[in-house]
């Protein structure tokens, strides 16, 4: 099989993203809704940008190579290392270039850096069972059902169920530096 090079890039979130961010997520109001809400004024994206501070979160925007339009958005957080070596993911995709399979591509990539550049060895997708696109788009991306965590987000003003979906890094694996030898 021939690989194709990815339409899309990942590049790493920053505060002059802010504008473009914003005026995204509240075009994409009515495909967030009730799954997740993201900044959608100044204020609320500085605050929101400080979880990426300390290293254990990381974040992207999607954008579209030829374009250079961001597509959508990609986090990879709560990173621990030691015997664990996983994160969880959250993303989203922005209205204007929805459904054209940009995230497919974009998390594709980010599950391709935290394995190979990151190291990490689990990635984890906690989605709510109603949200049949995301769910749709971990299983292209060989993720596998592990269970329903009861009341395990707060989002909407209410704490939701979600599936939890995990993928693991394909053998061989380099593992970091902080995986204990035994």
């Amino acid at each position: 099989m021939i690989k194709m090079p990815s339409r899309v890039e990942l590049c790493p979130l920053v505060l002059s993203d802010q504008d473009e961010f914003c005026a995204l997520v509240r075009a994409s109001v009515e495909l967030h809704q009730p799954w997740m809400q993201l900044p959608t004024t100044a204020e609320e994206f500085r605050v929101w940008m400080r979880r990426f501070d300390d290293g254990a979160n990381l974040g992207f925007l999607v954008r579209v190579r030829e374009t250079g339009a961001a597509a959508g958005m990609v986090n990879i957080n709560s990173i621990i290392r030691g015997r664990y070596q996983g994160a969880s993911l959250g993303y989203a995709a922005f209205a204007p270039s929805a459904g054209q399979g940009y995230m497919t591509e974009g998390l594709a990539a980010t599950l391709q850096y935290a394995f190979t550049d990151l190291r990490l060895h689990r990635l984890e997708a906690n989605i709510q069972p109603a949200n049949k696109a995301s769910l749709a788009l971990v299983r292209r991306l060989g993720f596998h059902y592990e269970g329903v965590s009861p009341a395990y987000l707060y989002i909407d003003g209410g704490w939701r169920d979600h599936e939890r979906w995990a993928v693991t890094a394909a053998s061989p694996w380099i593992p970091d530096p902080s995986l204990p030898p035994r």
